[in-house]
């Protein structure tokens, strides 16, 4: 009765995890009996500290919104398109998100930006970071929203909590002049206080025409490329490569 009680308390008191543990402990005494007082308790302050761990984990996991489940241990060095594993390594050791530098990926279509951009989010997610991606069009699209609904300020206070926030397929689409500005706004709230990352099909060097706005594109560039990370990726769409080398499969 006791035992029952004590497991009810602790999970009125949100301790889930040791009471899992000490759960375990009654119900397989002979593996725990030979354990001291101070060991058994070890143990179960470990389990809860695993379990906290654990659940932040998913938490952050799941308000990324990640478009592609990627990791850094699965990132493929084999095809020659400009990315190395030491160019990997540096950024995996997250010391440009505790810096609060920024990360520009650029690119043909399919060679694996959004996969990296994902990877490198999912990456920072494990080590406690706040991470959410958007699709630029997305992103714009709720920021609209926002300004018809009252949720605007709302909004950019959300985008700028995070530690790290991924802008994927940017320079798609022309921007409208209230997307120049919205973006001018996000650039500023997060301006050496936390990371961001772009991925785009667009070069660099014709980011400032795409903007269309020659004062808001300074602003909005400097904002971003002062202290930014660039990697361009080359080579074929691996998407198409991929693609082909199935067919081959299949014709053998």
């Amino acid at each position: 009765m006791l035992q029952i009680q004590s497991l009810q308390q602790l999970r009125q008191l949100k301790l889930l995890g040791l009471a899992d543990a000490l759960e375990q402990q009654f119900n397989q005494p002979n593996t725990y009996d030979g354990l001291s007082f101070s060991e058994r308790i070890g143990l179960l302050i470990q389990y809860e500290m695993t379990y906290r761990n654990d659940k932040r984990l998913q938490r952050l996991l799941k308000a990324a919104h990640l478009k592609v489940p990627a990791r850094l241990e699965d990132v493929d060095y084999s095809h020659p398109r400009g990315l190395g594993q030491s160019t990997v390594a540096g950024l995996q050791s997250n010391e440009w998100i505790k810096r609060h530098q920024n990360l520009v990926i650029t690119g043909p279509t399919g060679c694996g930006k959004t996969y990296l951009a994902c990877a490198l989010g999912h990456h920072a997610c494990h080590q406690g970071y706040r991470v959410r991606y958007f699709r630029a069009s997305r992103l714009f699209e709720q920021l609209t929203i926002s300004h018809g609904d009252g949720s605007y300020l709302k909004l950019l206070a959300q985008i700028a909590k995070m530690d790290l926030l991924i802008i994927d397929d940017w320079g798609l689409e022309p921007l409208t002049q209230s997307q120049r500005n919205d973006l001018l706004e996000i650039m500023e709230d997060r301006h050496n206080s936390k990371s961001t990352l772009f991925t785009s099909q667009l070069p660099l060097t014709q980011w400032h025409d795409f903007i269309a706005d020659p004062t808001l594109a300074d602003a909005i560039l400097d904002r971003l490329l002062h202290n930014a990370h660039k990697l361009n990726l080359k080579g074929e769409s691996m998407r198409k490569l991929m693609t082909t080398l199935t067919e081959d499969d299949h014709l053998k």
